[in-house]
């Protein structure tokens, strides 16, 4: 590998440019705004402001959202997910399953699901930069 991109890819991960460039997009795509360039400018703003005040970041899903998701999952009504099914759900929203704190058999309650799924999202948008 020529030095040249080396240095280009150590400068993309130190700076998380490909994690950035995912979340915004993702956002593009959920939202689909008539003007993309100044909802891009607004949304790195809103993670800026965020990171300085400690107000929400800009999320894909909101409480209702997670709701509904955790109501898809427990197609039983039993009140819990397993830990395979709250893996799956992290993955679908582009959340690292590393390192969770639960054992194999843990069952993963609606309350437990929301709390972990809103840290997991605000940590998602903290690790860059102002």
């Amino acid at each position: 590998m020529a030095a040249g991109e080396e240095q280009g890819r150590e400068y993309l991960e130190r700076y998380k440019i490909p994690e950035l460039l995912h979340n915004l997009s993702a956002l593009l795509l959920y939202h689909r705004p008539e003007r993309p360039r100044e909802f891009l400018i607004h949304a790195l703003e809103r993670v800026k402001f965020a990171k300085l005040t400690d107000v929400e970041y800009p999320y894909l899903v909101d409480e209702s959202n997670l709701d509904a998701m955790f109501e898809m999952l427990d197609t039983t009504s039993q009140g819990y997910i397993t830990l395979v099914q709250y893996k799956g759900a992290l993955k679908s929203l582009g959340l690292n399953t590393q390192n969770l704190p639960y054992e194999e058999d843990a069952t993963i309650t609606l309350e437990i699901f929301k709390k972990e799924v809103k840290k997991l999202l605000q940590e998602s948008w903290a690790i860059y930069q102002p």
